[in-house]
């Protein structure tokens, strides 16, 4: 890396990091266990937050005065994780417990700066090496991380000031940082009082409370739930036998092309619905007297599973994947494609297709969006197609109700949970428990809820640009930190030349006793 500033403020020096350093080393390559006993060990996850976080450390067996004096950190030790994905690659935190003996892990590297450096000055610095992406520049790429290793952090230029003016430095970076973060713990309290409130509505939605009036002026018009669910089961053997009758009929158009293609895929046999069962329904919500829990495959002739089908950079249409759900909508950034007419006829979407996402991390799975027909486009194979009958349930109100909290927590209790990931099948999801009413009344619903959380939204989006804001600034401070522009200087201090010589001795007295300490190491095992 070469640095941005041409010409250096009075008493600053450029230098490698190998040069600041007395030692930068990887961890111990041992098994680690939960259980208390032993000596600690830092891994990834104790960095949380730019701390290291003693909760989160494991344990190992081994102890001996060679493994602590090669593994051991030491107050103001600098924990660098230089392997990881390209977003966590380089994140650090100091060093500063009590502890004794605690020990890192494989995918650390320590840090040790010089007595004449301050830790935290440092530590400043690499972090804003980082926001930059410079690690990531130079890393090596394996599947899903990053790595960069000791020989490359080594030869990062790195710009030094005097070690007063470094103190300088670092107290004022943290009192405008301590104030920054003040703003931000206010817009992420603000953000999430937002997701409460969300929830919130929908929950009253879902519960029927945000139409009371609107059924009040319509009782007249309504219908039991015992009339409802009649009428939702006599539309769907209307939907299945127009199924089957655009069947023989694409069957026929077929025949008399000659046979020439695929032949039409004959309609799946009708899936048998249960009722929803008196046990999952006392844990649900009461619902107003014309509405009912009921299972959401009766709303449908048969759930459908996407394209398994690889897809490609480039191509006719889009196929929209698990990270294209965003919010309950689709984002249509980072496309794949596919030019294949069998897949495309297949799994073509139509405007108001409900998908839901069937597997994913395990916070994922289960969120759906709305396809309103803003281009062609199919759906991969980790998605869902409810094809769900029009005149039994709106798009919209059945999309927001799988995005609601008792959708999702009633997904959580039925989930499949693998490695990193969870699965909700076609089952499971035919079988989730679904607020019917009114086929009026939830388009009431769902223009109530598109109002109210529009609003949200808009609010959100406000929020995360101050966040984004937040985080601009935060660049700011660090890059007038590191050219010299953030505390004035002043000529009494002893210029970082004089540093720099001083670490040099230093780094070539600890050499000197490691060789020492290997040497004896060596006589007496002889």
């Amino acid at each position: 890396m070469s640095s941005e500033i041409d010409i250096l403020p009075e008493g600053w020096q450029k230098t490698a990091l190998e040069h600041l350093i007395i030692r930068i080393s990887n961890g111990v390559n041992v098994t680690q266990y939960e259980e208390k006993i032993g000596l600690p060990i830092t891994r990834i996850e104790t960095i949380w937050n730019g701390t290291i976080d003693l909760n989160r450390v494991k344990y190992i067996k081994e102890d001996s005065d060679e493994l602590r004096l090669k593994y051991g950190l030491r107050h103001g030790d600098i924990l660098f994780s230089h392997i990881n994905s390209d977003s966590h690659l380089g994140k650090t935190a100091i060093f500063r417990s009590q502890v004794k003996c605690l020990i890192h892990g494989t995918n650390l590297l320590l840090i040790r700066p010089s007595a004449e450096i301050s830790s935290e000055y440092l530590n400043y610095q690499i972090q804003f090496l980082r926001q930059k992406g410079e690690f990531v520049a130079v890393a090596q790429r394996a599947v899903n991380q990053s790595s960069i290793n000791q020989r490359k952090l080594k030869a990062f230029e790195f710009l030094l000031p005097p070690l007063n003016e470094q103190h300088r430095i670092v107290a004022k970076i943290e009192e405008l940082f301590s104030e920054l973060d003040k703003g931000i713990e206010s817009l992420k309290t603000a953000r999430a009082q937002l997701n409460v409130y969300r929830q919130s509505v929908l929950k009253h939605a879902f519960e029927g409370k945000l139409t009371a009036q609107w059924r009040e002026e319509n009782k007249d018009k309504l219908e039991t739930p015992e009339q409802l669910l009649a009428r939702i089961k006599q539309e769907r053997e209307v939907r299945y036998d127009q199924q089957l009758k655009g069947w023989k009929a694409a069957v026929k158009t077929w025949e008399g092309n000659g046979k020439s293609g695929k032949k039409p895929q004959r309609p799946k046999k009708l899936p048998k619905v249960t009722d929803v069962g008196h046990d999952v329904t006392t844990k649900l919500p009461p619902l107003p007297e014309s509405w009912m829990w009921e299972k959401l495959g009766w709303m449908t002739c048969g759930v459908e599973y996407g394209t398994a089908a690889k897809s490609a950079t480039t191509g006719r249409v889009p196929v929209l994947r698990m990270g294209n759900i965003q919010n309950a909508k689709f984002d249509w950034g980072n496309l794949v494609y596919t030019s294949d007419d069998n897949e495309i006829a297949q799994y073509l979407l139509h405007d108001g297709d409900v998908l839901f996402n069937r597997t994913n991390s395990p916070e994922l799975v289960g969120k759906t969006a709305i396809y309103k027909g803003e281009r062609p486009a199919v759906f991969a194979g980790y998605l869902i197609r409810v094809n769900h009958i029009g005149t039994v349930v709106d798009s919209q109100y059945l999309n927001l109700f799988l995005n609601s909290h008792v959708a999702r927590q009633y997904g959580n209790n039925v989930k499949t949970d693998g490695v990193n990931q969870s699965n909700i099948n076609g089952a499971k999801l035919s079988n989730y428990p679904f607020p019917y009413c009114s086929i009026k009344e939830q388009r009431e619903i769902a223009r109530i809820l598109e109002r109210i959380l529009s609003f949200v939204d808009e609010t959100e989006g406000s929020i995360d640009q101050e966040l984004l804001k937040a985080d601009a600034l935060r660049q700011s401070i660090l890059k007038k930190a590191f050219s010299g522009q953030l505390v004035p200087q002043d000529p009494n201090d002893e210029p970082a030349s004089v540093l720099l010589d001083r670490i040099r001795a230093e780094r070539e007295q600890v050499a000197k006793n490691n060789h020492s300490k290997k040497t004896k190491k060596r006589k007496t095992t002889a």
